[in-house]
């Protein structure tokens, strides 16, 4: 092995004299020959609405989104208190930990020993994991300085494309491969059978042809039907919904906790000249203040239970200390 060159390139000459890929595939050059492209300008539109939603899914799965709160029983001074719960990430992780991928089977064309130079603890891993949190990721094939190909994973939310629902793979693709620190793309590839255009913020557009039938952007999909060619997220709506609902009972619990740590005082008799407490601070303190009437008749309001109530708590009392004999 040649010193200062990452591992599997000095077995990257025997690999070429051992394998050689097909240049054409039988259908799919004829596929590709009958592809109307919709454009660049297409694609960025449909990954800009996608986007947003892949962002949303992979706040849930971080544990990092913001639950509704709909300020009803919410103090104001504690509105900003969040609670953490990972059902979502529970989901797509107790699927994603059982898929270990091992190798392809009557490999006749060396795909294996490409994806052993490409990192493959890392490849798969990461590709199963963004498939079930966006529906679908994409696996970016370039080449490197040495001219072997390279594989990289690009989430849902960063590629995108027009599907062949017979071949399973792209017709045309579209991916961002740089961003700056405002989300902005700085390296954008717009990928066709036997080119791929590549466009970089404040440079002319460059296209680097290749022999292969389709776009080196590969879609692995979760879950797809013939309706939604791209796939399921494993986090659903319902997902998403339950776990919302939960945050919140949390939070309410949380309140609520609050409010029963001290034990409630009463102030009766205030006169009705007495500086009133804020609503919310009333609510929060352990007084409950009754003012006095004034006028003819002084009267002071007084605390009695209900007569119901009353019984009840003796009920309880009996029979919770009985013994039997």
């Amino acid at each position: 092995m040649t010193p200062g060159r990452p591992p599997g390139r000095a077995s990257r000459r025997h690999y070429e004299k051992k394998h050689t890929l097909p240049l054409k595939i039988q259908g799919l050059e004829r596929i590709a020959l009958m592809t109307e492209y919709r454009g660049m300008a297409y694609l960025q539109n449909k990954l800009n609405i996608k986007r947003i939603r892949v962002q949303k899914r992979y706040r849930f799965y971080e544990m990092k989104n913001m639950t509704r709160d709909f300020n009803i029983s919410t103090p104001p001074g504690l509105r900003d208190f969040m609670s953490v719960l990972g059902w979502c990430a529970k989901a797509v992780d107790s699927l994603a930990d059982r898929l270990v991928f091992r190798e392809f089977k009557n490999d006749n064309f060396g795909i294996n020993e490409i994806f052993r130079m490409n990192n493959p603890d890392i490849l798969f891993d990461s590709a199963v994991l963004s498939a079930m949190i966006s529906s679908c990721c994409f696996i970016y094939i370039s080449k490197d300085e040495d001219d072997y190909p390279q594989l990289q994973v690009i989430d849902g939310g960063n590629a995108t494309g027009v599907m062949n629902p017979i071949t399973g793979l792209l017709n045309e693709g579209y991916a961002v491969l740089d961003r700056d620190e405002n989300g902005s793309p700085i390296l954008e590839a717009y990928l066709k059978a036997g080119s791929t255009e590549y466009h970089q913020k404040g440079q002319k557009p460059w296209v680097i042809p290749n022999d292969a039938p389709a776009p080196l952007l590969v879609p692995i999909v979760y879950r797809p039907d013939a309706k939604r060619v791209f796939g399921h997220s494993r986090i659903s709506r319902a997902c998403m919904s339950i776990t919302g609902s939960a945050l919140r009972t949390a939070k309410r619990s949380e309140i609520a906790a609050e409010f029963f740590s001290f034990p409630q005082k009463y102030i009766t008799g205030l006169s009705d000249d007495a500086e009133k407490m804020e609503k919310w601070r009333a609510t929060m303190s352990s007084f409950m203040i009754g003012s006095s009437r004034q006028g003819l008749a002084s009267t002071i309001p007084f605390l009695k239970a209900s007569d119901a109530a009353i019984l009840n708590a003796i009920s309880l009392e009996s029979t919770s200390w009985y013994e039997p004999s």
